[in-house]
């Protein structure tokens, strides 16, 4: 099932719901994004992202991928309200895929969604801005993980 085949200049990207088949790809998609973007070290192990892949996000049901000629080069995870999770491949930034997620997101939450991001992704972070998020809290790194100063925000359609 496709949720969204709309033209953004990536036209043969298919968004669809991820299945059990996608977990590998998923998470070697999640660990080379993040290993790409931050220079801090991530809290989890690769098996433990693994394995939080392929037993919990993908079997909630709440994750969507990016795919091009069978190989997942984004995903997100969307729960009624929040955005979790979205990543692009490294290799395929700035190509309209981030977009074309984030769509199927709003899409699945219309009334609004809300997500964190670390403060130092100022790629992600004006991503968010120019689709509608607003930040609207600042926190110290208490609250995340990694420990990192993170930054909430939120999107409300007008």
């Amino acid at each position: 099932m496709t949720l969204d085949a709309g033209a953004t200049g990536a036209d043969d990207i298919a968004i669809r719901p991820a299945v059990a088949a996608d977990t590998d790809q998923i998470a070697a998609l999640y660990l080379a994004s993040f290993g790409a973007t931050y220079t801090f070290a991530l809290s989890h192990s690769d098996d433990q992202v693994r394995a939080w892949v392929r037993d919990v996000l993908v079997p909630a049901g709440h994750a969507i991928v990016a795919v091009d000629g069978g190989v997942i080069v984004g995903f997100a995870v969307v729960e009624p309200g929040d955005l979790d999770q979205l990543y692009v491949a490294p290799d395929r930034l700035g190509q309209g895929i981030g977009r074309r997620l984030l769509d199927g997101a709003k899409a699945r939450s219309p009334d609004g969604l809300a997500l964190y991001t670390f403060q130092v992704n100022e790629r992600a972070r004006g991503f968010y801005e120019r689709n509608g998020f607003v930040a609207d809290q600042f926190g110290d790194g208490s609250g995340n993980d990694e420990g990192q100063p993170d930054v909430h925000y939120v999107w409300r359609p007008v």
